[in-house]
Protein backbone atom coordinates (compact mmCIF):
# COMPACT_ATOMS: atom_id res chain seq x y z
CA UNK A 1 0.00 0.00 0.00
CA UNK A 2 1.34 3.45 -0.92
CA UNK A 3 2.34 5.98 1.74
CA UNK A 4 -0.53 8.23 2.79
CA UNK A 5 -0.34 11.67 4.37
CA UNK A 6 -3.00 13.23 6.58
CA UNK A 7 -3.30 16.96 5.92
CA UNK A 8 -4.50 17.74 9.42
CA UNK A 9 -6.41 20.61 10.93
CA UNK A 10 -7.64 21.22 14.45
CA UNK A 11 -9.90 18.90 16.41
CA UNK A 12 -10.13 15.16 17.06
CA UNK A 13 -10.82 13.94 13.52
CA UNK A 14 -7.17 13.66 12.38
CA UNK A 15 -6.35 11.32 15.29
CA UNK A 16 -9.47 9.25 14.60
CA UNK A 17 -8.44 8.88 10.95
CA UNK A 18 -4.81 8.14 11.87
CA UNK A 19 -5.99 5.29 14.10
CA UNK A 20 -7.52 3.62 11.02
CA UNK A 21 -4.31 3.86 8.95
CA UNK A 22 -0.93 2.16 8.91
CA UNK A 23 1.79 4.67 9.87
CA UNK A 24 0.44 7.75 8.06
CA UNK A 25 2.57 10.87 7.66
CA UNK A 26 0.83 13.58 9.70
CA UNK A 27 1.13 17.11 8.30
CA UNK A 28 -0.45 20.09 10.06
CA UNK A 29 -1.12 23.61 8.84
CA UNK A 30 0.68 26.00 11.18
CA UNK A 31 -1.71 27.33 13.81
CA UNK A 32 -4.19 24.46 13.49
CA UNK A 33 -2.64 21.64 15.51
CA UNK A 34 -4.73 18.46 15.78
CA UNK A 35 -5.76 17.02 19.14
CA UNK A 36 -3.84 14.00 20.53
CA UNK A 37 -1.56 13.78 17.50
CA UNK A 38 2.02 14.98 16.97
CA UNK A 39 2.61 16.21 13.40
CA UNK A 40 5.56 14.91 11.40
CA UNK A 41 5.55 18.08 9.29
CA UNK A 42 4.17 21.57 9.87
CA UNK A 43 3.63 23.79 6.84
CA UNK A 44 2.36 27.21 5.80
CA UNK A 45 0.18 28.08 2.82
CA UNK A 46 2.83 30.58 1.65
CA UNK A 47 5.25 27.66 1.23
CA UNK A 48 2.83 25.23 -0.37
CA UNK A 49 5.04 24.22 -3.33
CA UNK A 50 8.03 23.29 -1.12
CA UNK A 51 5.63 21.36 1.09
CA UNK A 52 4.31 19.39 -1.90
CA UNK A 53 7.90 18.57 -2.85
CA UNK A 54 8.57 17.39 0.71
CA UNK A 55 5.62 15.00 0.47
CA UNK A 56 6.95 13.55 -2.77
CA UNK A 57 10.43 13.19 -1.27
CA UNK A 58 8.91 11.10 1.54
CA UNK A 59 7.21 8.75 -0.90
CA UNK A 60 3.67 10.03 -0.34
CA UNK A 61 1.24 9.07 -3.10
CA UNK A 62 -2.12 9.61 -1.38
CA UNK A 63 -3.38 12.42 0.86
CA UNK A 64 -6.46 12.81 3.02
CA UNK A 65 -7.74 16.05 4.52
CA UNK A 66 -9.05 15.85 8.10
CA UNK A 67 -9.72 18.49 10.71
CA UNK A 68 -10.94 22.06 11.02
CA UNK A 69 -9.11 24.93 9.31
CA UNK A 70 -10.14 28.54 8.88
CA UNK A 71 -8.60 30.82 6.29
CA UNK A 72 -5.14 31.75 7.59
CA UNK A 73 -3.64 35.20 7.30
CA UNK A 74 -0.97 35.17 4.62
CA UNK A 75 2.42 36.84 4.94
CA UNK A 76 3.49 38.04 1.47
CA UNK A 77 7.15 38.03 2.51
CA UNK A 78 7.11 34.24 2.94
CA UNK A 79 5.93 33.26 -0.55
CA UNK A 80 8.28 31.26 -2.73
CA UNK A 81 8.10 31.80 -6.49
CA UNK A 82 6.06 28.68 -7.23
CA UNK A 83 3.45 29.26 -4.51
CA UNK A 84 3.16 32.96 -5.42
CA UNK A 85 2.01 31.94 -8.90
CA UNK A 86 -0.90 30.03 -7.30
CA UNK A 87 -2.17 33.02 -5.30
CA UNK A 88 -4.46 34.55 -7.97
CA UNK A 89 -6.07 31.14 -8.50
CA UNK A 90 -6.64 30.61 -4.76
CA UNK A 91 -7.95 34.14 -4.21
CA UNK A 92 -10.41 33.73 -7.08
CA UNK A 93 -11.61 30.44 -5.58
CA UNK A 94 -12.05 32.06 -2.16
CA UNK A 95 -14.41 34.58 -3.71
CA UNK A 96 -16.61 31.65 -4.70
CA UNK A 97 -16.98 30.38 -1.13
CA UNK A 98 -15.64 27.50 0.95
CA UNK A 99 -16.59 24.74 -1.50
CA UNK A 100 -14.85 26.48 -4.39
CA UNK A 101 -11.77 27.00 -2.23
CA UNK A 102 -11.64 23.36 -1.18
CA UNK A 103 -12.07 22.19 -4.78
CA UNK A 104 -9.15 24.41 -5.79
CA UNK A 105 -7.00 22.91 -3.03
CA UNK A 106 -7.87 19.39 -4.18
CA UNK A 107 -7.00 20.33 -7.75
CA UNK A 108 -3.58 21.64 -6.65
CA UNK A 109 -2.73 18.40 -4.87
CA UNK A 110 -3.97 16.27 -7.77
CA UNK A 111 -2.00 18.29 -10.30
CA UNK A 112 1.07 17.75 -8.13
CA UNK A 113 0.59 14.01 -8.63
CA UNK A 114 -1.20 13.00 -5.41
CA UNK A 115 -4.36 10.95 -5.16
CA UNK A 116 -6.82 12.70 -2.85
CA UNK A 117 -8.97 10.25 -0.89
CA UNK A 118 -11.79 10.86 1.57
CA UNK A 119 -12.59 9.64 5.06
CA UNK A 120 -15.24 7.22 3.70
CA UNK A 121 -12.52 5.59 1.57
CA UNK A 122 -10.03 4.88 4.36
CA UNK A 123 -12.04 4.98 7.61
CA UNK A 124 -15.55 3.61 6.99
CA UNK A 125 -15.84 2.65 10.68
CA UNK A 126 -16.31 6.34 11.49
CA UNK A 127 -19.80 6.25 9.94
CA UNK A 128 -22.95 4.81 11.50
CA UNK A 129 -24.90 2.21 9.58
CA UNK A 130 -28.40 3.44 8.67
CA UNK A 131 -30.79 3.13 11.60
CA UNK A 132 -32.08 4.85 14.71
CA UNK A 133 -29.92 4.76 17.82
CA UNK A 134 -30.09 6.16 21.32
CA UNK A 135 -33.15 6.52 23.49
CA UNK A 136 -34.88 3.17 24.05
CA UNK A 137 -38.63 3.02 24.53
CA UNK A 138 -40.12 -0.07 26.19
CA UNK A 139 -43.53 -1.54 25.48
CA UNK A 140 -45.33 -4.84 25.05
CA UNK A 141 -46.06 -6.95 22.00
CA UNK A 142 -47.75 -10.33 22.07
CA UNK A 143 -47.48 -10.45 25.83
CA UNK A 144 -43.70 -9.90 25.76
CA UNK A 145 -41.78 -6.80 26.70
CA UNK A 146 -39.90 -5.32 23.75
CA UNK A 147 -37.61 -2.34 23.33
CA UNK A 148 -37.21 -0.17 20.28
CA UNK A 149 -35.61 3.09 19.34
CA UNK A 150 -38.14 5.26 17.55
CA UNK A 151 -38.55 8.70 16.01
CA UNK A 152 -41.99 10.27 16.45
CA UNK A 153 -43.99 11.52 13.48
CA UNK A 154 -43.51 15.09 14.71
CA UNK A 155 -39.73 14.61 14.87
CA UNK A 156 -39.74 13.04 11.41
CA UNK A 157 -41.57 16.08 10.06
CA UNK A 158 -39.12 18.45 11.77
CA UNK A 159 -36.17 16.48 10.38
CA UNK A 160 -37.60 16.69 6.86
CA UNK A 161 -38.15 20.43 7.23
CA UNK A 162 -34.60 20.92 8.52
CA UNK A 163 -33.19 18.81 5.67
CA UNK A 164 -34.91 21.07 3.13
CA UNK A 165 -33.47 24.16 4.84
CA UNK A 166 -29.95 22.70 4.93
CA UNK A 167 -30.20 21.77 1.24
CA UNK A 168 -31.30 25.30 0.34
CA UNK A 169 -28.54 26.95 2.40
CA UNK A 170 -25.92 24.48 1.21
CA UNK A 171 -26.74 25.28 -2.40
CA UNK A 172 -25.38 28.79 -1.76
CA UNK A 173 -22.47 27.48 0.35
CA UNK A 174 -23.73 28.73 3.73
CA UNK A 175 -23.85 25.83 6.19
CA UNK A 176 -24.38 22.18 6.97
CA UNK A 177 -26.95 22.20 9.78
CA UNK A 178 -30.28 23.52 11.04
CA UNK A 179 -32.57 23.11 14.05
CA UNK A 180 -36.33 22.83 13.56
CA UNK A 181 -39.04 22.38 16.20
CA UNK A 182 -42.75 22.07 15.41
CA UNK A 183 -42.00 23.16 11.84
CA UNK A 184 -40.30 26.38 12.98
CA UNK A 185 -36.64 26.93 12.10
CA UNK A 186 -34.96 27.88 15.38
CA UNK A 187 -31.45 28.32 13.99
CA UNK A 188 -29.16 27.57 11.06
CA UNK A 189 -25.46 26.84 11.03
CA UNK A 190 -23.30 29.64 9.63
CA UNK A 191 -19.63 30.59 9.97
CA UNK A 192 -19.47 30.35 13.81
CA UNK A 193 -20.32 26.63 13.56
CA UNK A 194 -22.45 23.93 15.15
CA UNK A 195 -21.60 24.54 18.81
CA UNK A 196 -22.55 28.21 18.65
CA UNK A 197 -25.77 27.40 16.82
CA UNK A 198 -26.84 24.88 19.47
CA UNK A 199 -25.86 27.27 22.25
CA UNK A 200 -28.05 29.93 20.61
CA UNK A 201 -31.01 27.53 20.61
CA UNK A 202 -30.39 26.66 24.27
CA UNK A 203 -30.38 30.33 25.30
CA UNK A 204 -33.01 31.92 23.09
CA UNK A 205 -35.33 29.49 21.30
CA UNK A 206 -39.00 29.21 22.29
CA UNK A 207 -41.25 26.52 20.82
CA UNK A 208 -44.75 27.57 19.67
CA UNK A 209 -46.22 24.88 21.92
CA UNK A 210 -44.11 24.30 25.06
CA UNK A 211 -45.69 20.86 25.45
CA UNK A 212 -45.13 19.89 21.81
CA UNK A 213 -42.21 18.37 19.90
CA UNK A 214 -38.85 19.55 21.24
CA UNK A 215 -37.08 19.74 17.89
CA UNK A 216 -34.41 18.08 15.79
CA UNK A 217 -30.89 19.07 14.79
CA UNK A 218 -30.26 18.01 11.18
CA UNK A 219 -26.76 17.90 9.72
CA UNK A 220 -25.64 17.02 6.19
CA UNK A 221 -23.02 17.66 3.55
CA UNK A 222 -23.90 20.41 1.09
CA UNK A 223 -25.57 19.49 -2.22
CA UNK A 224 -22.89 18.60 -4.76
CA UNK A 225 -20.13 18.76 -2.13
CA UNK A 226 -16.97 16.77 -2.83
CA UNK A 227 -17.17 14.03 -0.17
CA UNK A 228 -13.38 13.82 0.04
CA UNK A 229 -13.10 16.93 2.17
CA UNK A 230 -14.99 18.85 4.88
CA UNK A 231 -17.60 16.22 5.69
CA UNK A 232 -19.57 17.23 8.81
CA UNK A 233 -18.86 15.53 12.12
CA UNK A 234 -20.69 14.94 15.38
CA UNK A 235 -19.28 13.83 18.71
CA UNK A 236 -19.87 13.89 22.45
CA UNK A 237 -19.84 17.69 22.55
CA UNK A 238 -22.57 17.80 19.91
CA UNK A 239 -24.78 15.54 22.02
CA UNK A 240 -24.17 17.56 25.18
CA UNK A 241 -25.14 20.81 23.45
CA UNK A 242 -28.15 19.27 21.68
CA UNK A 243 -29.39 18.02 25.04
CA UNK A 244 -28.83 21.43 26.62
CA UNK A 245 -30.86 22.94 23.75
CA UNK A 246 -33.78 20.69 24.73
CA UNK A 247 -33.87 18.75 21.45
CA UNK A 248 -35.26 15.28 20.86
CA UNK A 249 -32.40 14.12 18.69
CA UNK A 250 -30.03 14.47 15.77
CA UNK A 251 -30.76 13.33 12.20
CA UNK A 252 -28.31 13.02 9.31
CA UNK A 253 -27.61 11.00 6.16
CA UNK A 254 -25.54 8.00 7.28
CA UNK A 255 -22.98 8.41 4.50
CA UNK A 256 -22.54 12.17 5.04
CA UNK A 257 -21.64 12.57 8.71
CA UNK A 258 -18.58 11.33 10.60
CA UNK A 259 -19.24 10.13 14.16
CA UNK A 260 -16.27 10.64 16.48
CA UNK A 261 -15.81 8.34 19.50
CA UNK A 262 -18.75 6.30 18.28
CA UNK A 263 -19.07 3.84 21.19
CA UNK A 264 -19.27 6.61 23.78
CA UNK A 265 -21.52 8.72 21.55
CA UNK A 266 -24.08 5.89 21.36
CA UNK A 267 -23.93 5.34 25.11
CA UNK A 268 -24.27 9.06 25.79
CA UNK A 269 -27.22 9.37 23.42
CA UNK A 270 -29.11 6.73 25.39
CA UNK A 271 -28.09 8.28 28.71
CA UNK A 272 -29.32 11.73 27.64
CA UNK A 273 -32.50 10.44 25.99
CA UNK A 274 -31.52 11.62 22.52
CA UNK A 275 -32.06 9.71 19.30
CA UNK A 276 -29.46 9.53 16.53
CA UNK A 277 -31.19 8.92 13.20
CA UNK A 278 -28.70 7.84 10.56
CA UNK A 279 -30.81 7.98 7.42
CA UNK A 280 -30.21 5.70 4.41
Amino acid sequence: MSQIAIIAGAGHLPAAVAAQLDSPLVCALEGFAPEALVPDLVFRVERLVPFLRALSDRGVERVIFAGAVSRPRLDPSLFDMGTAQMVPRLLAAMQGGDDATLRAVIDIFEQAGFEVVGVPDVAPDLFLAPGVYGVTLSGSEGGETVSAVTVSEADQADAARAAAIVAALGAVDVGQGAVVAQGLCLAVETLPGTDQMLDFVAKTARRPNPAGARGVFYKSAKPGQDRRIDLPTIGLETLTRAHAAGLSGIAFPASDVIVLDMKNVLQQAEKLGLFLWAQP
